[in-house]
């Protein structure tokens, strides 16, 4: 029989501090079953990693053998543990849990689409098309440019440095997109068999990246302060993967943000361990609350750290410019694998790109008050209807990550189209499943359409828990304003 997969082991101590206050009146064993099953399904144990021998797990916390043993038994025959003799004992989930839910796509007529956490375009893009208009004979030639256009990776170069990581225009390559530049670097450092580190939960796609790649993700939890760095590196440890990909600013979907030491952490150990580490800064100008965060790649001197960026979300998705910042030698080996796919970006886009970025930094103006005030309207009306829904107040980003207090976030979506509004349920986000208990919902829309979507969900919840719904709030008008 083939061994069992595992990605790593976790320690009792560690294990215990996961579960965190498990114990509640009633039999032990029925509780730490409860327990453990919620921490995987929350992805605070991340699948495919090898639990405690009982004896070891029964000691850090504090209970007799036989209640471990009993708890084992209860998620075996559920489909959460598995075990073979000699290989040990691996988290799972149920065979028919196993399917992670396919993007929704775009809404239809009268639907309130939150699968997507995405700005109208601004109205400074059609001053920026027509400058970009203008400067376009002057770049008529053959227009193939692999590297990208030399002025914009000009600017984006000095806008790196002017925070902190001095950068050369030869260190940027310019790609289709940010999603263009995560699969460029997964293609690049990992195949078939490989293992590629990512947070758990993140961003929908770089789970898709990876596996086009042939490799296999490797979930890390992250939470309110970002990636677990004592089991980030204790990953790196025991797996050697070929590649770390994080969102260290506002992270989709959480909202965290790394702070100073964590960073300087996560460059270290990418450094002792010669771990490329990619950090995802597509959000990192949508600053809501406090001050901006620090440079990912720090001084910008270690070559195994390397920042991904693009217009996306603080300008428009529909404007398809990304970039990579690493060591010129990749960014040069790059340019020459992307030709099996594409031959540059439109230099069109490039222009409008450029008009933008050099028109000032960070996002462009307006943006980021209407997301504070989406994201202030969305809080308010989830409070009011829905207040046994457990949020942090995110200082950035798009979106809030929503804790549910049950596992039915694929039921609730479900329920919600039918309701007229459109979601991702939060197994989309983790690797294989999980995070059934979480829900990420977008605050990009327009307040009259949050306010529809929010009383959607007051009734699907309502339908979900067979209690009645409550009626719309008379106030929330005023509060959508």
């Amino acid at each position: 029989m083939p061994a069992l997969p595992a990605d790593r082991r976790i320690s009792g101590p560690r294990t215990a501090t996961a579960l965190g206050t498990w114990r509640r009146p009633g039999p032990a064993h029925a509780a730490l079953s409860d327990a453990l099953r919620r921490a995987v399904l929350a992805g605070s144990l991340p699948l495919s990693t090898r639990m405690p021998a009982e004896r070891e797990l029964a000691t850090a916390l504090g209970v007799s053998r036989t209640t471990i043993t009993t708890a084992y038994d209860t998620l075996r025959s559920e489909g959460f543990l598995l075990s073979r003799q000699g290989a040990g004992t691996i988290t799972a989930l149920p065979r028919g849990d196993r399917a992670r839910p396919a993007p929704a796509g775009y809404g239809g007529e009268g639907i309130v689409d939150l699968s997507i956490a995405a700005s109208a375009a601004p109205p400074e893009l059609r001053a920026a098309t027509l400058a970009a208009l203008d400067r376009l004979p002057a770049h008529a030639d053959h227009g193939y440019l692999p590297h990208g256009l030399p002025e914009l990776r000009a600017v984006i170069a000095q806008r790196y440095t002017e925070r902190g990581t001095p950068t050369t225009p030869e260190q940027i390559l310019i790609t289709t997109g940010a999603q263009h530049a995560i699969a460029l670097v997964t293609q690049s450092h990992a195949g078939p068999g490989d293992r590629v580190v990512v947070e758990q939960p993140t961003y929908v796609h770089a789970i898709d990246a990876v596996r086009a790649s042939g490799a296999r993700p490797v979930p890390v939890p992250t939470g309110p302060d970002g990636v677990d760095l004592a089991l980030l590196a204790s990953t790196l440890r025991q797996v050697a993967p070929r590649l770390v990909y994080l969102v260290p600013d506002f992270q989709n979907p959480t909202g965290s943000c790394l702070d100073a030491d964590a960073r300087a952490e996560i460059r270290e150990l990418a450094r002792r361990t010669g771990t490329t580490i990619v950090g995802d800064e597509v959000l990192t100008d949508l600053v809501l609350d406090g001050p901006a965060p620090d440079s990912w790649a720090g001084d910008g001197r270690n070559p195994r750290v390397v920042a991904i960026g693009s217009v996306s979300k603080s300008h428009w998705g529909g404007l398809r410019v990304g970039w990579l910042r690493g060591p010129a030698e990749l960014t040069t080996r790059l340019a020459l694998s992307r030709r099996s796919a594409d031959l540059g970006t439109a230099v069109l886009d490039q222009l409008i790109a450029t008009e933008l970025l050099s028109a000032g930094p960070g996002a462009v103006p307006g943006r980021v008050q209407a997301l504070r005030t989406g994201r202030d309207v969305l809080v308010d009306l989830l409070r009011d209807r829905l207040p046994q829904w457990d949020l942090t107040v995110p200082r950035g980003g798009q979106s809030l990550w929503v804790d549910l207090g049950s596992p039915v976030s694929s039921a609730l979506s479900a329920l919600a189209l039918a309701h007229g509004v459109r979601l991702l349920p939060g197994p989309a986000f983790g690797v294989d499943g999980g995070l059934e208990d979480r829900l990420r919902l977008p605050f990009t829309a327009a307040p009259s359409d949050l306010a529809r979507a929010v009383d959607g969900l007051a009734l699907a919840w309502a339908a979900l828990c067979g209690a009645p719904s409550a009626p719309p709030a008379p106030q929330r008008t005023a509060v959508a304003v």
